[in-house]
């Protein structure tokens, strides 16, 4: 077979279902070899950006790899972004990249990078496979690299004369994740720390809905009355409406979610990296209190703060081997009044103050069960963090990272992966604008994602960090006038543009209807610039210093 139809095998192999792509001549093979194998779909994308957050997106809502292609440096740069996204959030990725014709490397030739060392530092490996006859040996260990210990993204470089070359014909085995369980000492450890506790509490972190530990974590919890918060962007690891979720550890948490967290003496961090934005800047966590930390990765033990107890190991063999200890615990109360504080931050008021927390209200009122929601990076997503419920498992997806583009594209990933489930995406009108092309994708494919945009003319994140250390010196944040609505029906979309709880709600009932793809555009109000400011308040903030 030619190595292209290897290639290609492998990803069957795997249960790969989707390939997302930006056309390239550089690995034409590898994309015809894909027409011949009918459980696979092409999807050609508008911006290599666009293709990698979809691919993203559809190995967050599967669990398998997200594949992506593109064409030699120009491509590779291009989807470098979700490249890093992967890297950030742990997410199993493989990105197969044409190259220059061997003949021609060191020449600079045409669009020659050396893709190995540009991707280095934002992948979990790189590899040049210049000889056929490696492949399936180097594209199998792509696979179980990307899936296997902490998941990430593996970028492969192709020449494309190795793309014909004949090599003799080979069968992949699936790759199986190994689930390293942790040793009875390990679990006596946390007996030792929960025995001597009387504040508490659990972090759970991507690694738990990486390993479908979601149920183990819910019994735990349960069987020994620890209130559970979440890491940055993790909402759906555990139940939001449960009497024992305690918060989301994100930017622009409440003070009392935080606090939580504060006054704790024992803390079991279960797989999470306790990352700079989870642990606030680094500040969450004191000398005081007594950390466990469990996690598949051994790197990430120890990287932040010092564990009394670090435990190498899939985060559903721990949990399932943690339901054996032998404790009492004596601090209900404790888990009672965090839950209280949560409760108190995460309310939405019975008149809603602005439009934001209007469409939050509207989403939980009217999405079916089951619904995705993806979101980009901006403060709009602030309403999302503090007020929506997320009560069921893998309904969540948003990128770690914070990259701006990720949200539409990241549904359209997930609705390719579960078209009988709702794909909403949430997006500012500066994000929104950086893969708006990829709209037209889901209209040619017949991906009918609802996709709002909150419009505020203005890159509002930044807008918000300028006003507070250089008030009124506006400079680069304001946006011009587009008319979202209008623009989506350019791609043959939907495009709805509301202002009232009314309209916005009026035009999702109508979305959840559609065959094709909707723009629901929310106009916001400028100076509504985050969940707990205007910018009028953070300069009289900024002139009381």
């Amino acid at each position: 077979m030619t190595a292209a139809k290897a290639i290609v095998h492998c990803l069957k192999s795997e249960e790969i279902s989707h390939v997302f792509c930006v056309p390239g001549e550089s690995y034409l093979p590898l994309m015809d070899a894909i027409f011949d194998e009918p459980s696979i779909q092409l999807i050609s994308a508008r911006h290599e950006g666009g293709a990698s957050f979809m691919a993203e997106g559809y190995a967050k809502a599967t669990g398998k790899p997200g594949v992506v292609l593109a064409t030699r440096g120009v491509g590779g740069a291009n989807l470098a972004i979700g490249v890093h996204t992967a890297k950030q959030d742990s997410t199993p990725m493989v990105v197969f990249l044409g190259q220059v014709h061997n003949d021609f490397r060191g020449r600079e030739g045409f669009q020659e990078v050396d893709l190995e060392q540009f991707f280095r530092p934002i992948a979990k490996w790189t590899v040049e496979i210049k000889d056929a006859k490696r492949i399936p040996e180097l594209v199998q260990r792509a696979f179980r690299v990307a899936q296997t210990g902490r998941p990430g993204p593996v970028v492969v470089s192709l020449p494309e004369d190795v793309f014909l070359a004949k090599i003799d014909e080979v069968i992949f085995p699936k790759t199986i994740v190994p689930k390293p369980a942790p040793s009875q000492q390990d679990i006596l450890r946390v007996q030792d720390v929960l025995q001597n506790a009387k504040r508490p509490v659990v972090i759970a972190g991507g690694g738990v809905k990486l390993s479908k530990a979601e149920r183990e974590l819910l019994l735990f919890a349960e069987k020994f009355t620890i209130p559970v918060s979440v890491s940055f962007r993790r909402h759906d690891v555990f139940p939001n409406d449960h009497p024992l979720y305690v918060g989301h550890l994100g930017l622009g948490t409440s003070k009392g979610i935080i606090e939580t967290v504060k006054q704790a003496d024992a803390i079991i961090a279960i797989g999470t990296r306790l990352s700079e934005v989870t642990t606030q800047d680094y500040r969450l966590l004191s000398a005081g209190q007594t950390l466990i930390h469990i996690d598949i990765d051994a790197n990430e033990l120890g990287k932040v703060y010092p564990p009394a107890a670090a435990i190498i190991a899939d985060c559903k063999e721990a949990l399932s081997k943690l339901l054996e200890i032998d404790i009492q615990p004596f601090w209900h109360d404790w888990a009672t009044s965090r839950r209280k504080i949560y409760e108190q931050a995460s309310t939405l008021p019975t008149e809603k103050r602005n439009v934001n927390e209007s469409v939050i209200a509207s989403l939980q009122e009217h999405l079916p069960q089951g619904a995705i929601i993806t979101n980009d990076a901006g403060n709009f997503a602030g309403w999302l963090h503090s007020f929506f419920q997320f009560t069921e498992k893998h309904t969540y997806i948003g990128p770690t990272s914070g990259a701006m583009g990720y949200g539409m594209p990241a549904a359209i990933g997930a609705k390719l992966a579960y078209p009988d489930r709702v794909a909403v995406s949430l997006s500012g009108d500066g994000g929104f604008m950086m893969t708006v092309q990829e709209l037209e994708t889901a209209a040619r494919y017949h991906v009918p994602i609802i996709s709002i945009v909150f419009n505020n003319s203005m890159y509002g994140t930044i807008r918000m960090h300028q006003e507070l250390r250089f008030p009124k010196r506006v400079i680069g944040t304001d946006l011009g006038t587009v008319s979202f609505a209008e623009l989506a029906k350019c791609f043959n979309a939907n495009g709805i543009r509301t202002a009232t709880e009314g309209e916005f709600t009026n035009a999702l009932i109508q979305a959840l209807k559609e065959t094709k793809p909707t723009v629901i555009e929310v106009m916001t109000d400028p100076n509504q610039i985050s969940v707990t400011s205007t910018i009028e308040q953070l300069r009289k903030r900024v002139d009381s210093i």
